[in-house]
């Protein structure tokens, strides 16, 4: 049985830092391509970033580009977040989200993605 699991959010001040991480479990190998969502209050969910299985190509989003970095770790079956330079609008609850391919790319657009996790919230704030 597929399961991701997110950890890592909380309430962090403008310019701040925090690091997500997706837990994977259950797939068959490591060609699984992870990406990660937000939703704020009101709001569509919007792609943030992916990364691809095999050499781990990576995409994101304009609004996050230069501050988030995506990285995976496969003996660790993890897939982390990076997110520097927080700013208030990027307070959202982020989903980590995964599809079995060995395709070289990944994906930005949520119905790509078949598995999701339940979130994490981020609060950035002062």
């Amino acid at each position: 049985q597929v399961q991701l699991v997110e950890s890592g959010g909380g309430l962090v001040q403008p310019g701040g830092s925090l690091r997500l991480s997706c837990a994977a479990s259950g797939f068959a190998s490591d060609n699984v391509a992870i990406g990660w969502f937000r939703q704020a209050p009101g709001k569509e969910r919007e792609g943030v970033s992916c990364i691809s299985s095999g050499d781990a190509t990576t995409n994101y989003a304009d609004s996050v580009k230069g501050r988030f970095t995506i990285s995976r770790d496969n003996a660790k079956k993890t897939v982390y977040l990076q997110m520097n330079s927080l700013k208030p609008e990027d307070t959202a609850v982020y989903y980590c989200a995964a599809r079995a391919t060995s395709w070289g790319r990944c994906a930005l657009s949520s119905t790509w993605y078949p598995d999701w996790g339940q979130g994490t919230q981020v609060t950035v704030s002062s």
